[in-house]
C-alpha cells in the first residue's frame, strides 16, 4: 500500500487479501495456458539473461516445496560467479509473455538479492550462508506475491512482517544494473529489482533523506548491495 511519502508498507491484510482473490470463487481471472516447450524456451532465454548481469549460475537450485505459482515459496537461483559472496535471483515473476508482476516507471522485472558469504551445499540452518539464504527466499517470497498486486519502484522503501515478536524486515529497492548491463529475455526488455535488507535506521535515514543519500553511504562502506546485517549501520 502507497502511502503519502511513496514509500511502501506491506502488511498482512494486503497480503492474506490478495491471497483470497488469488484462490477464492468469486474471482476466477482468465490465465493463458502455455506450452512446455514455451516453459522451455523461456527458462533457456531467461537464464541467459541473468547470465548476462550476473554471471554462471550455479548448478544446484533450491526448489520450494510448494510452488510459488500454487502458494509456496520462490525457488531460489544462485549466482556465485558475479561479485564477492553470493548472488539471489528469482525466474518465476515473468512469465513467457513477459507479464507477472505490475509495471513500474521502467517495466517488469525479477528480484535479486545478495549475501557476502560464498555458496554452500552443506545443510545446516545455523551456517551464516543457509540462514541468509532462507531469509533471502522469505522476503523475496514476499515481494513476489506482492508485485503482482502492487507497483514497487526503485529507491523505495517496504517492510515485511515476520512472526509474532519478531521485527519487520526492511527492505530498499534499487534498479540492479552492474557496468551498465541490462536483464533482457530474447528481445524483450526488462530488469532487475534489487531487494536490499537493511537496518531500520538506515530504512528511517532513506525516507527522510533521500535512497540515493543511503546508497551512498552504503558504497562507501562496501556494504552495497548485501543484505547481511552481521555489520554495524551506516547512519
Amino acid at each position: 500500500m502507497f502511502i503519502a511519502d511513496s514509500q511502501l508498507q506491506l502488511n498482512w491484510i494486503n497480503l492474506m487479501g490478495f491471497l483470497k482473490r488469488l484462490f477464492g470463487k468469486k474471482e476466477t481471472p482468465i490465465v493463458k495456458e502455455f506450452t512446455q516447450e514455451e516453459f522451455d524456451k523461456d527458462y533457456e532465454l531467461k537464464s541467459k539473461g541473468l547470465e548476462n548481469v550476473l554471471g554462471k549460475m550455479h548448478d544446484l537450485v533450491g526448489h520450494a516445496v510448494v510452488p510459488f505459482s500454487l502458494g509456496g515459496g520462490v525457488d531460489m537461483y544462485y549466482f556465485p560467479n558475479h561479485i564477492k559472496g553470493t548472488g539471489f535471483a528469482t525466474m518465476e515473476l515473468l512469465d513467457p509473455d513477459g507479464n507477472g508482476p505490475k509495471k513500474n516507471r521502467l517495466g517488469t522485472y525479477e528480484l535479486v538479492a545478495f549475501t557476502k558469504h560464498g555458496y554452500s551445499s552443506v545443510e545446516g540452518e545455523t551456517s551464516p550462508f543457509n540462514l541468509i539464504e532462507r531469509k533471502a527466499c522469505g522476503f523475496l517470497t514476499a515481494i513476489g506475491m506482492y508485485s503482482s498486486q502492487a507497483i514497487l519502484n526503485p529507491n523505495e522503501t517496504i517492510e515485511v512482517p515476520n512472526g509474532s515478536g519478531e521485527e519487520n524486515t526492511c527492505l530498499i529497492f534499487d534498479l540492479y544494473e552492474p557496468d551498465g548491463k541490462k536483464f533482457k529475455i530474447g528481445d524483450r526488455q526488462h530488469h532487475l529489482l534489487l531487494c536490499m535488507q537493511v537496518f531500520r535506521q538506515e530504512m528511517d535515514y532513506a525516507r527522510q533523506n533521500g535512497s540515493a543519500e543511503l546508497f551512498k553511504l552504503l558504497k562507501e562502506k562496501e556494504v552495497y548491495p548485501y543484505s547481511d546485517l552481521d555489520r554495524d549501520p551506516v547512519v
